[in-house]
């Protein structure tokens, strides 16, 4: 109950500042002790300095009050400070504790007396003139970036398995096959499988990184992350049309007039060198089936991870992606389907595939728009 308690009062606490903020300008938190001389003199300096600055609001928290704790240590670790003798000043992108500022230098700098004072009132006019947000909305964007870092990993798995579903690579991957048992190369039916599909892997993880970093960095914006949100959700509504009106217009899938060179290319292979060739070649033709899943969760990377940990969820996105084509090589090369049946199952449910691939699209697109309204994105 008591954690409950604090966790409302904290709640309650930022709603306060935020409306005050909102209502009267820039504001500047500071945490005081009664009693403290070195208060009553930064007091004392505001209270000179307020006829300049109407636009300055001051909020006061006392700081032996526990209902503040919380909200104190928040706004340190907001503000990369530590804690300091009072008085204790958060304003704009400045934070000062015992007189040390942090975020003003390119290192912690402690000034005394009058210094302090007039390195205060620096930051204050700064901050005014840059019509600097509230100290608390760093507690709110620090929020909001955690539950999007814990919803960025169910997007990558979504999005990959919506992908993966694809009958553009499942046919060329049963051409290919069905093509070796033909010439009577059976022995070469997993290595080349396994080729193509690591080719696949390989050209598709490269050409993440290069969107990735790319978009990483020009700085993804509000509109850049709505717009490849819209994509997602014409997309996957696109998709979800071919289950009721398969063929109508046209379908998120290999043009029709390339797929004579495709079905050239692949039916000319008999090696696994030339499995692996045709894999990246593949991934190329294949771009207009998976390049919508693809850039949103490029974009969503951008955003909400570290360079790094990007490309270890590109190399989760493009793994779930080569499950289907690893499943279906070793089910041909160990005997429990043919190409032939493989190849049926397909055209059969081709209408099905686009309907599931479309939903999670779908999904994904308003997840992302919803995202960033609330502000996690």
């Amino acid at each position: 109950m008591r954690s409950i308690y604090r966790v409302s009062l904290l709640g309650a606490l930022l709603v306060v500042a935020l409306f005050a903020v909102t209502a009267l300008g820039t504001q500047l938190i500071m945490f005081y002790e009664t009693g403290c001389p070195h208060c009553a003199r930064i007091e004392a300096f505001l209270n000179s300095i307020a006829p300049k600055y109407p636009q300055l609001e001051v909020t006061r928290y006392e700081i032996h009050n526990p209902k503040v704790h919380d909200l104190l240590n928040q706004l340190l670790v907001a503000y990369h400070a530590k804690l300091g003798s009072v008085p204790i000043i958060f304003i704009g992108d400045v934070a000062m504790a015992g007189g040390t500022f942090y975020g003003v230098y390119a290192t912690p700098t402690a000034v005394t007396g009058r210094a302090e004072e007039m390195e205060l009132e620096r930051v204050i006019q700064q901050a005014i003139a840059a019509n600097a947000p509230s100290p608390l909305t760093r507690i709110k964007n620090a929020s909001s970036s955690g539950i999007a870092e814990q919803l960025t990993i169910p997007a990558v798995v979504l999005a990959a398995a919506a992908d993966s579903v694809n009958p553009c690579t499942f046919a060329v991957l049963v051409l290919l096959l069905g093509t070796l048992l033909v010439a009577g190369r059976k022995g070469r039916v997993l290595p080349a499988g396994l080729a193509f599909t690591g080719a696949i892997y390989i050209s598709y993880f490269l050409m993440g990184i290069g969107i990735f970093s790319a978009i990483q960095a020009a700085g993804v914006q509000r509109p850049f992350i709505i717009a490849v949100s819209g994509l997602a959700i014409i997309i996957g509504l696109w998709n979800m049309k071919d289950y009721f009106a398969y063929g109508k217009w046209f379908s998120i899938e290999v043009p029709a007039r390339w797929r004579p060179t495709v079905k050239r290319i692949t039916g000319s292979v008999v090696s696994v060198p030339g499995a692996f060739v045709v894999g990246v070649l593949d991934s190329l033709f294949l771009l207009p089936c998976s390049s919508g899943p693809y850039i949103a969760i490029l974009a969503l990377l951008s955003k909400t991870t570290t360079h790094t940990q990007g490309i270890g969820l590109l190399l989760l996105y493009n793994l779930i992606f080569i499950i289907p084509l690893l499943i279906i090589t070793g089910a041909v090369h160990f005997g429990y389907t043919t190409t032939a049946r493989a190849e049926r199952w397909r055209s059969a449910r081709l209408g099905k595939l686009h309907l599931v691939s479309g939903a999670i699209m779908l999904l994904l697109g308003v997840g992302m728009i919803i995202a960033v309204q609330l502000g996690y994105l």
